[in-house]
C-alpha cells in the first residue's frame, strides 16, 4: 500500500494539523542553526532535520493525559505538546523564561504538567525512565500509556535492553520508538550491529515489532496509533523501528564529512515535507496555497519566538540555587 492509500485512515483535520507541525518544527529548528552560527548560542544545537516525521506522528497519536520521554531529535513531540517557539529559543539562549529558566542552554528540558520528561544527554537513559512510568500507570490502574525514543545508536546500550526486558515481562503500557537514521555519531548501522533491521532486537524480549518509513507522516502516526492502543488494551509494549535519516551531523558543529554525499541526495528525495505534500495534495486536501499559508504562519510564530526570547531576561545569579533540590517541607509533605 502507497503513502496516499495509507493516509486515507487519518482525518483530513489530523493530518493537516500535523503538517504544520511539521513545518514548524523545520523553520524553527533552522532558525536555531542560524543563531548558532551567529554565535548567539554557546551550546550545542541538535536538530531533527529530515526525521520531522517521527516525533510529530507519534506525539499527535496520545491523548493529553499520557507521557513523553522524547529524546534530543524529538523537537516535533515538544511542540504538539505546548512547548512554544519562544519557550524553545529562551532555553537555548539561556533566559529565565526557558524551561529550565537559564540553568541549560540546550534540549535538556520537560514539563511534566505538559506531560513531557525531562531529556538528559546520555541515549537510552530514558528508557528506563519511561518503563518507571508506565509501571506507575499499571500500579495505579490508570489507563494512560508512555512513548519514548531513542536512536539506533542507543539500542546498543544496556539500558534499552534493560528497559524492553522489564517492560515486555510485566506486560507495560509503552511504546518504544528508534530513530534509524543510519549513524551513531559517525559510525554506520553496518558497524553497530549483525543484525539487518533494529527491530530484530525486540525479539529477544518477546515484543511486537514494526518497521516503518520513518519519512511518511501518516505511517507513523498510525503505527504509534496501533501500539498506543494495544498498550492501553494491557497488551504490553511495541518497539517500532522508523527508517529515516539525519541531514545534518550528530549537531551543528559536525559537519558529517563521514556520510557519503550520494547518500543525502537519495535521502534529501524522500524528505518528509515533500512527502506530506504530495500525500495532501492526492488527496485532495490541500494545495500550494495551503502550503504557502502554512509556511507564512509557521515563520511568522517563529520570528514571534526570536523577539519573546531575545527581550526576555537572563536569570539572576541567585537562581542557579533555585530548583536544585527539593525544599525540606515539599519533601516531608
Amino acid at each position: 500500500m502507497d503513502a496516499v492509500e495509507v493516509a486515507k485512515d487519518v482525518k483530513r483535520a489530523d493530518l493537516l494539523q500535523m503538517y504544520y507541525y511539521l513545518r514548524l518544527t523545520r523553520t524553527l529548528e533552522d532558525r536555531i542553526t542560524a543563531l548558532y552560527r551567529q554565535g548567539r548560542i554557546m551550546g550545542g544545537v541538535y536538530t531533527s532535520s529530515g526525521m520531522e516525521a517521527i516525533s510529530v506522528g507519534y506525539a499527535s497519536a496520545l491523548r493529553p493525559d499520557d507521557i513523553i520521554a522524547p529524546f534530543h531529535r524529538d523537537m516535533g513531540a515538544f511542540l504538539v505538546r505546548g512547548i512554544t517557539p519562544g519557550e524553545v529559543v529562551a532555553q537555548y539562549l539561556g533566559k529565565r523564561t526557558g524551561p529550565t529558566r537559564g540553568k541549560d542552554g540546550n534540549v535538556h528540558f520537560g514539563d511534566l504538567k505538559r506531560g513531557i520528561i525531562a531529556f538528559v544527554s546520555h541515549l537510552a537513559d530514558n528508557l528506563p525512565v519511561a518503563t518507571g512510568v508506565a509501571l506507575a500507570f499499571t500500579l495505579r490502574g490508570e489507563s494512560r500509556v508512555v512513548v519514548t525514543n531513542t536512536g539506533d545508536g542507543g539500542t546498543s546500550r544496556g539500558d534499552f535492553h534493560e528497559a524492553l526486558n522489564f517492560a515486555s515481562v510485566r506486560k507495560l503500557p509503552v511504546v518504544f520508538f528508534c530513530n534509524n537514521n543510519q549513524y551513531a555519531y559517525s559510525t554506520p548501522l553496518s558497524l553497530q550491529m549483525a543484525i539487518p533491521n533494529v527491530v530484530d532486537r525486540a525479539k529477544a524480549y518477546a515484543m511486537p515489532g514494526e518497521i516503518v518509513d520513518g519519512n511518511d507522516l501518516a505511517a507513523v502516526y498510525l503505527a504509534a496509533r496501533r501500539a498506543i492502543d494495544r498498550a492501553r488494551a494491557g497488551e504490553g509494549p511495541t518497539f517500532i523501528e522508523c527508517k529515516t535519516m539525519r541531514m545534518h551531523g550528530h549537531s551543528e558543529h559536525d559537519s558529517a564529512k563521514y556520510v557519503p554525499r550520494e547518500l543525502f541526495e537519495e535521502w534529501k528525495k524522500k524528505d518528509p515535507i515533500l512527502k506530506a505534500e504530495h500525500m495532501l495534495k492526492e488527496l485532495g486536501y490541500a494545495d500550494e496555497t495551503t502550503f504557502k499559508e502554512v509556511e507564512e504562519r509557521v515563520k511568522k510564530e517563529v520570528e514571534a519566538g526570536v523577539e519573546f526570547a531575545e527581550q526576555s531576561p537572563l536569570p539572576e545569579g541567585t537562581e542557579t540555587l533555585e530548583g536544585v533540590f527539593a525544599a525540606e517541607d515539599e519533601v516531608q509533605s
